[in-house]
């Protein structure tokens, strides 16, 4: 069963908030379809995974009276739990304020909340493990403290309300489930994250180090007289009385459930200057920069080792890292996966009672990176991607199964560090290392120098290196810590069969990136031979090199396979029919690279834009609007103008996916280059004075040309839209310039 010690074991879960903003509820499992869709389950339970943390969210079950309890939603989850093995940690509220005729501030809000867990309790009573509320503090810090969620709140008396409150419902709804099944259990979830501070912060840092434990330690019956932060809470509103009551029904975790995140560990400065205003804050004593650790100590801060030995050495209490996600590329979350699991490892060796890793976020989550308070579909993935039809299991799901099938991994990303962990992660220098530094200076953002990283790791081999897509891969495996070679045309020439075997006999790269196309669309009706012989003939050799190797190989083809008379985007299914000598090349291309290899991954983009200056047709023409000189563009061919960056990283994330077939990867929009132009221009504060538009047909002998070839993916939505991308391009040609 879940707790069985005798081997680490690797749980799920499903994020699931459902936070309150003024009037305006954002629901995660609205967002990420799971509401509706029953067979996530069954890919979960394909997975492996046997313990699962699992929202019956008292919300969503009773959103309109206490007495009116919903029970159709959570009756079929938890009976194909049951269906499939899976055991749920059942969670009822999950960063919540409660329904509506409630609030975290609520007098009636812990016996209201211990009432639904005795009813939940009766209906499921075989269910053994609960988290009532997660992570309270963390909930409490942004409802009461910060200002960020209902009820908004920005003084200690208001988290201080929230706080308790939490922990009392906790207390009540495990004695009420526990009048049904006295052997239910309780897993509390903490975020927990390390303060660091200049000399004169340090006050702070000490207080915030303490008050990481708070909830634990209440629910423990901890805060008795001698507790460093009693007074604290007395003065913040509590009273005697109530501490006293939590001393009395200590109702302490059988799982201390550990959340831990990148930006958990923080550093205060009160220099304020040397930071964006963005990081500035405070106390009632003075102002202060509060800013992730990450970006500013130079020496790692406490690492999920540390982490677990100091939670075990505090409660001596089985634990679970409850909580593990990254929002950022596919190679990274892995990582910082794996670095939990042997951490977890590691610290059982050493005679913790770690019992589980938890996967967060199994189906991604949205708009985190605005903590919730806004929407606008940023996503996440998880160990699937939710963004197509159905969920698509990523390099993140392959990994958890192999840990669980087998206890390693070997996708060759894994043998880089993690960003955490290089040099470029710091955004500010220190001048020391120990907690009581002066502290950082700020420093520019560091650059890649786009060469391959120095490791034993295997490489990723990027063809044609010269060319725009080349140096945006370059750039990109620098970041993401890829290891990487690349080769230009003129250093492997892909035509070459006996060069192509070669090299890959002699680098053993686990993938190739063919980036070494022709791509003259305006010569291509008189260089058609030159175009068929790199573009089929050369993709056709690299093919199959790749394919007897089983090596994945990723090649890029274009929106002119398509004939033009559509009115909505082409999507990956839609016929090919190119009236365009280059289209034509393109579509052999398509041909002869699955005929060679089946497996491989073909990437149709749109009208580039946002690479190297010297091949941006819209860094050009921005330049010479702002210079004053006259610009002119086509007014009436419709595209899907595409972000190099962006379609770089979402091609790299699917390379690292092992993603095979024919993907469409632009960013969703449909716009003349003439109205690209213009609003980039707009963007820039550029004048579009000199900016004019010229037809199709007014093009000397430039042959036929589809009219429109917008993009979009029936698979899923992996790129931003047009007008997000646009922005970026517009604030990384300032930082630029």
């Amino acid at each position: 069963m879940m707790m069985n010690a005798s081997s680490l074991q690797v749980w799920g879960g499903i994020e699931c908030t459902v936070n309150r903003v003024g009037q305006t509820w954002f629901s995660q499992l609205q967002r990420n379809g799971h509401w509706s869709r029953l067979s996530d389950l069954d890919r979960i339970a394909k997975l492996g995974i046997r313990t699962l943390r699992y929202p019956l969210l008292w919300e969503l079950a009773a959103p309109s009276s206490p007495d009116d309890i919903d029970w159709s939603w959570p009756d079929g989850r938890l009976h194909r739990l049951r269906e499939l093995g899976i055991t749920p940690v059942l969670g009822l509220v999950h960063h919540g304020s409660g329904p509506r005729y409630t609030s975290l501030v609520d007098d009636g809000f812990a016996a209201a909340l211990a009432k639904y867990a005795g009813r939940v309790a009766a209906r499921y009573p075989w269910v053994e493990w609960y988290t009532p509320v997660n992570e309270p503090l963390t909930t409490a810090r942004f409802s009461g403290l910060y200002g960020l969620w209902y009820p908004h709140g920005r003084e200690d008396r208001t988290f201080v309300r929230a706080l308790l409150n939490q922990c009392s419902g906790i207390v009540m709804s495990m004695q009420a489930i526990r009048q049904i099944n006295p052997d239910a259990k309780l897993v509390q979830t903490e975020d927990f994250g390390t303060t660091r501070a200049t000399r004169a912060l340090q006050y702070q840092a000490d207080f915030d180090n303490h008050r990481r434990w708070i909830s634990w330690d209440i629910l423990s019956g901890r805060v008795d007289q001698q507790h460093p932060l009693r007074g604290y809470l007395l003065a913040s509103g509590a009273t005697d009385r109530e501490l006293d009551w939590f001393c009395e029904n200590a109702c302490p975790p059988q799982v201390m459930g550990v959340n831990h995140y990148v930006t958990s560990d923080r550093f205060l400065d009160e220099r304020l200057t040397r930071y964006p205003r963005s990081c500035w804050g405070g106390n009632a004593r003075q102002q202060y920069a509060d800013i992730d650790a990450v970006r500013v100590v130079s020496t790692p801060l406490g690492s999920w080792g540390e982490i677990l030995r100091q939670v075990w050495t505090r409660y001596q209490v089985p634990i679970a890292i409850t909580e593990v996600h990254l929002g950022c590329t596919r190679e990274e979350q892995m990582r910082w996966f794996l670095e939990a699991w042997l951490a977890a490892q590691s610290a059982r060796m050493e005679g913790c009672d770690v019992r589980a890793v938890t996967a967060w976020a199994l189906l991604g989550s949205f708009d985190w990176n605005t903590l919730l308070t806004r929407s606008e579909n940023h996503y996440e993935p998880g160990a699937f991607d939710v963004t197509g039809p159905l969920p698509r299991q990523t390099a993140l799901g392959d990994l958890l199964q192999e840990l669980i099938q087998k206890d390693a991994s070997a996708h060759p990303a894994l043998v880089s560090p993690g960003w955490w962990n290089r040099p470029q992660r710091l955004l500010y220098e220190s001048t020391a290392t120990d907690a009581t530094a002066e502290g950082p200076c700020v420093i520019e953002p560091q650059r890649s120098v786009h060469r391959p990283l120095k490791s034993a790791a295997r490489p990723l081999l990027i063809c044609g290196s010269g060319g725009m897509l080349g140096q945006a891969f370059a750039h990109a495996c620098s970041q993401r810590g890829l290891a990487f070679r690349a080769h230009t045309r003129e250093e492997l020439d892909i035509c070459d069969s006996k060069a192509v075997d070669a090299a890959l006999d002699e680098l053993r790269p686990w993938g190739i990136i063919n980036a070494a196309g022709y791509t003259r669309l305006g010569e291509a009706e008189q260089e058609s031979q030159c175009g068929h012989r790199v573009n089929v003939g050369g993709l056709r050799t690299l093919a199959g090199a790749a394919n007897r190797r089983q090596l994945p190989l990723l090649a890029f083809s274009s929106d002119l396979v398509f004939d033009g008379r559509a009115s909505t985007p082409y999507v990956e299914s839609s016929s090919v029919a190119p009236i365009c000598q280059y289209g034509r090349i393109n579509a052999a291309a398509e041909v002869a690279l699955f005929a060679m290899h089946p497996e491989a991954l073909c990437a149709r983009v749109g009208s580039l834009f946002g690479g190297e200056d010297r091949w941006c047709s819209l860094t050009r023409a921005l330049r010479n609007l702002a210079d004053g000189r006259g610009v002119s563009a086509l007014h009436d061919v419709i595209v899907s103008p595409t972000y190099v960056p962006d379609v770089v990283s979402a091609s790299l994330d699917l390379i690292v996916d092992r993603s095979q077939g024919l993907w469409h990867l632009a960013n969703p929009g449909s716009i003349s280059w003439l109205e690209f132009i213009q609003r980039a221009a707009r963007m820039a504060g550029i004048s579009t004075d000199g900016l004019s538009g010229y037809a199709l047909d007014d093009i000397p002998g430039g042959g036929p040309r589809p009219r429109y070839s917008a993009l979009n993916s029936e698979k899923g939505k992996l790129m931003a839209g047009l007008d997000t991308a646009l922005e970026r391009y517009c604030n990384s040609c300032r930082c630029n310039s």
